[in-house]
């Protein structure tokens, strides 16, 4: 396999929170190193309504980033109904925006302690329809839900978007894939122990695949040392890396499919 900078290629990380607390005071060092490092595109998805602003001026302030609209699933005990309302307000206003590319982040989420399973379904079901409404992708949380999330995207008959950070199984990816879904690949591709997700990083289809960090979150192995460092944009190009040699490919056709796939999925608005 060819070896390059990993700086010389050009990446964009499609799902990370860089409206978080954890880059709230050194933001631009963050876009800096990203850059530095070859990722120069990003999508930072929403997750709650108080996120709107706050989200809309960092893709103002920084060429390359796009956005998402929506309210994920654990923050769903926070929300209020009257949030669908706000949140359709905010996509008709943006909508002939080309920096909004989906719905999102939205979901399920199935694992213990979190809201309480209706009140996630109907939050889910309100912005799928606004999803199917306004004509834009999902940008989708769906953990321990991929039949669940599967079933809403069939039935309001979704056909474009991201299931994020995906983590089923091979039948499950499959089903998602003949949906019309992307999945989301990222720091847990790094880990040995994480066979099934590290399998299906490397056997799936190029073109089904997008890469992201979720930073803060999901940090990849190497972080595994110091708990308290966030993950950053700049790390997607070394996970690239990794997913490189699963695959036994090189980087330059991973960012060209990469790139590829970013723009089919842009294409859908």
């Amino acid at each position: 396999m060819a070896v390059f900078d990993l700086s010389d290629l050009s990446w964009c990380d499609t799902h990370c929170h860089l409206d978080a607390c954890e880059f709230r005071d050194e933001l631009v060092s963050v876009v800096k190193r990203s850059r530095a490092a070859g990722v120069r595109e990003w999508i930072i998805p929403a997750v709650a309504t108080s996120a709107f602003e706050r989200v809309l001026d960092i893709v103002t302030q920084h060429a390359g980033a796009s956005f998402a609209l929506g309210i994920h699933p654990l923050y769903v005990g926070s929300a209020k109904r009257s949030h669908i309302e706000q949140l359709e307000q905010w996509i008709k206003r943006h909508r002939s925006d080309k920096r909004l590319v989906a719905v999102g982040e939205i979901g399920l989420d199935l694992y213990p302690g979190h809201p309480p399973f209706e009140q996630q379904q109907w939050f889910f079901e309100q912005q799928l329809r606004l999803a199917k409404r306004y004509e834009l992708p999902v940008i989708v949380h769906a953990r321990r839900a991929a039949d669940q999330v599967y079933a809403g995207l069939k039935r309001f008959q979704i056909r474009s978007g991201v299931i994020h950070a995906f983590n089923g199984s091979e039948q499950q990816a499959l089903a998602l894939i003949g949906q019309g879904m992307l999945l989301g690949f990222g720091g847990s591709l790094t880990y040995e122990g994480s066979r099934r997700i590290r399998r299906l990083a490397a056997s799936l289809p190029l073109h089904t695949m997008l890469l992201e960090t979720d930073s803060p979150d999901i940090r990849p192995r190497w972080f595994s040392g110091d708990l308290n460092r966030p993950n950053e944009p700049s790390e997607l190009a070394a996970i690239a890396a990794c997913l490189a040699q699963l695959r036994a490919v090189s980087l330059a056709s991973l960012s060209e499919a990469f790139a590829e796939n970013l723009t089919r999925l842009k294409s859908s608005l």
